[in-house]
């Protein structure tokens, strides 16, 4: 979602800001903005929508020089994406606030500060900030203090930055419920929404907790308070992953580097992790394993790509851990009345650690006696795996494309390994618990001649390029497989995609089925495979063409109107994670083919940090 970058240095910051900026492009955004303290005690500010580059071209025509400053890309919650709605917002000349969230009481509080003759220029919940915050500053000459009781105002989710001309090195930052992070320079400090925005300056940061609140000042002191405004000792954690995550390298756009990237991912997500035949149970934190022997039921909530992977989760959880799965949409779970079976375990999926829905569900979810809360995330000092029991890393590394793609198929493997973990806890036969770890050791491998097939399925992406609909199907644990495949298609081609479990044809979807409808399968060497022919053999009695990606062990020939790509033999428990793949890559090929934008499609965020 929206994007904060903040600075006192003691150089001109306008510099850093912008390439924070650009770092953060990956988040999804309308429109960018900064606001750069002058020596002489100058509030300047630059807006402009569309693209950072649009705001860079603003900063050229007209240069802003200072040590101080803070800059946002939005993405629009209220108002339409204008320059007047974008970050950051002024109150008179001499106030700057750049805000990511929502403020849910904003409406009553613009009421009063229009009463007490403050004007509105844009449709913003943010401005309503800017305004209060100066009216408390009028009355203590004080920003920190200023903020402080502004604070106590709003209700619902923030993370802020906040600058003020009388104070010319002084930056205030402060998160609720919307992630905030310090970067610790020498002599210099940074304030950020992410530390890949900061990535160009330091790698050393303090992972704000939930209602703290940051002053930085010259000379790089840093000073965090708590929400009951005492100040307060943070960790200083070094970032684990080097700048060149934020680089594309060799590849045209981050998401095809993000895919080849897997074979390393998911060995590092399965690293220390497997003993000689057995998963690591100590891997989930010291008490897991007391806590797995306790564990009678399983709820798993999440969002988006991540819901997907938790619906593959419940066909391992409940085969080989023996355990009822129930799988949630995080932003449906909360809203209605919930039943907690006694032992149950609440798992939580997230790329980022931040995604609201998500975090509300947990924060839901404790009030509702869960046995416990296990969340499995990239980001380690997110929300989500502070506020969590245990915790899993899935080890992906930044992941900078808007569609996920190794964050999906390392939440998988970190999946697996819980389904391991609950199995050992559970009875499941040692023979079997030895063959499945050995398969996940050989995956890596396997992943890589997946890639190697690339060219091939870049030749059948030309059969999508004028599509405008596609249909794809899978059986059993691939049917999430053909949902998250639907998804990738639609986010970044913009073409209309959608799944079904195959053997669902025959109830409705064959109907759509003809010439101009590419139907996508994924077929792997299961007992549900001569069900999938059948159902392939109704789409092709209707004139429809058939995109199958299937097992190498598979027989199954290409003909007219059938297109089969051979994929290594696997494991048959491995192959969701294995069969992804192919339609990753299929998806990104046609978005080349299409010439949408690949890494930041139109619409979409990489973070959803509101509800």
């Amino acid at each position: 979602m929206c994007g904060i970058v903040g600075a006192v240095a003691q150089r001109n910051v306008e510099g850093i800001l912008l390439e924070g900026l650009k770092r953060l492009e990956y988040r999804g955004y309308d429109s960018a903005g900064m606001a750069v303290l002058s020596g002489d005690g100058r509030l300047q500010r630059s807006r402009a929508v569309g693209k950072v580059a649009a705001l860079e071209a603003c900063l050229a025509a007209e240069p802003m020089t200072g040590h101080c400053g803070i800059a946002h890309t939005r993405w629009a919650t209220h108002g339409r994406p204008t320059e007047d709605n974008a970050h950051p917002h002024l109150s008179g000349e001499r106030l700057a606030v750049v805000h990511n969230g929502i403020i849910e009481n904003h409406e009553v509080l613009r009421e009063e500060l229009v009463a007490a003759g403050y004007r509105f220029t844009s449709q913003t919940d943010t401005e309503v900030v800017a305004h209060l915050i100066d009216r408390d500053y009028r009355h203590s000459q004080d920003l920190l203090s200023a903020v402080q009781s502004s604070l106590a105002r709003l209700e619902g989710a923030y993370a802020l930055a906040v600058v003020h001309a009388d104070e010319p090195d002084v930056v205030i930052g402060a998160r609720q419920g919307s992630p905030l992070v310090v970067g610790v320079g020498i002599d210099e400090a940074f304030i950020g929404s992410d530390p890949l925005a900061l990535l160009q300056v330091t790698d050393r940061f303090i992972y704000l907790q939930e209602g703290d609140l940051v002053r930085l000042a010259d000379g790089g002191r840093i000073d965090v308070y708590d929400t009951s405004g005492r100040t307060v000792e943070r960790e200083v954690d070094t970032f684990e992953h080097g700048d060149g995550a934020a680089s594309k390298g060799e590849y045209r756009h981050f998401m095809l580097k993000e895919i080849h990237e897997q074979p390393a991912v998911i060995a590092a997500a399965l690293e220390g992790r497997l003993g000689d035949s057995a998963v690591l149970v100590e891997s989930f934190g010291p008490e897991a394993r007391a806590l797995f022997e306790r564990v009678q039921q399983i709820h798993i909530v999440a969002c988006g790509t991540s819901y997907h992977a938790g619906l593959v989760a419940r066909y391992w959880l409940e085969r080989y851990a023996g355990v009822p799965v129930q799988v949630e949409v995080a932003s449906e779970y909360r809203y209605r009345q919930v039943v907690v079976p006694e032992g149950t375990l609440f798992v939580t999926l997230s790329q980022s650690g931040e995604t609201a829905d998500t975090l509300a569900a947990l924060r839901f979810a404790r009030e509702k006696g869960y046995l416990a809360s296990l969340a499995i995330c990239n980001v380690p000092g997110s929300s989500l795996v502070r506020e969590s029991d245990l915790t899993l890393m899935t080890q992906a590394g930044p992941e900078i494309g808007v569609a996920s793609t190794k964050a999906f198929t390392t939440q998988l493997a970190a999946l697996m390994l819980l389904t391991l973990a609950l199995g050992r806890s559970h009875g499941l036969d040692e023979a079997i618990q030895s063959e499945l770890v050995n398969a996940l050791r050989g995956l890596p491998r396997l992943v890589e001649r997946v890639l190697a097939l690339d060219e091939g399925i870049e030749a059948l992406s030309t059969g999508f390029a004028e599509k405008h609909h596609a249909l794809f199907l899978g059986r059993g644990a691939h049917f999430p497989i053909a949902l998250e495949g639907a998804l990738k298609l639609k986010e970044i081609s913009y073409i209309h995609a959608e799944a079904y479990p195959a053997g669902e044809l025959k109830h409705g979807p064959l109907a759509l089925v003809d010439s101009e409808m590419p139907v996508i399968a994924v077929a792997p060497n299961d007992e549900l495979l001569d069900k999938l022919k059948s159902n392939l053999q109704e789409v092709r009695a209707r004139g429809g063409e058939l995109y199958v990606f299937a097992d190498e062990q598979v027989s199954l020939a290409e003909e007219p109107g059938i297109r089969v790509l051979h994929l290594p033999h696997v494991h048959e428990a491995l192959a969701p994670l294995l069969y992804t793949l192919p339609l990753q890559l299929l998806s990104y090929h046609v978005a080349v083919l299409k010439g949408t934008d690949v890494d930041q499609p139109r619409n979409l965020a990489k973070s959803v940090t509101v509800e």
